[in-house]
């Protein structure tokens, strides 16, 4: 007979974020070679894949990966593929909280997601627009780090489908 308790306990159900289930010894399929193919062969990547298919969790696991969490990737298929493990300037940016809203609203979570950054990278006065501001905060990350930015979006798709059947 299964022990649905223990089950539950050891299976992550509704948990995204890989660092958790990694720290809490839930259980995890490892898919980390697929993430290390990923990451070398590929400079940009877009996946659009059906809902509750696993895309929040890929995208902890490469803000994990991309920040140098070597410690989380322990007995998995990563440890043995990386070899460098080099830290690089990660900008996450979940966009699920931005669902249901207006264009206003939106602007303001995207302004408050990038106010997160600018408290790290600093910010340049002179770029008031979304679009200039993100920019910016790529190029001041690059130059303070020396390495190239990693920018993930997560629920990149959650403003978009509640305006996709608006006319204008």
């Amino acid at each position: 007979m299964i022990d649905m308790e223990a089950l539950q306990r050891l299976y992550p159900i509704g948990i995204q974020t890989f660092s958790e289930i990694r720290e809490k010894n839930y259980l995890y399929i490892d898919k980390t070679e697929y993430v290390y193919r990923m990451t070398h062969f590929a400079k940009y990547v877009f996946l659009s894949r059906p809902r509750r298919f696993g895309k929040s969790l890929l995208t902890s696991t490469l803000h994990s990966y991309f920040s140098g969490r070597k410690d989380l990737f322990q007995g998995l298929a990563m440890e043995r593929l990386e070899k460098e493990w080099i830290e690089y300037p990660v900008l996450h940016f979940d966009m699920s909280t931005a669902k249901h809203v207006g264009k206003d609203e939106l602007i303001s979570e995207l302004e408050r997601k990038l106010t997160t950054y600018e408290r790290i990278y600093g910010r340049n006065e002179e770029d008031i627009y979304v679009n200039q501001r993100l920019q910016g905060l790529i190029e001041r990350a690059y130059k303070q780090t020396g390495r190239q930015v990693v920018v993930l979006i997560d629920e990149y798709d959650a403003p978009l489908l509640d305006v996709v059947h608006e006319k204008e």
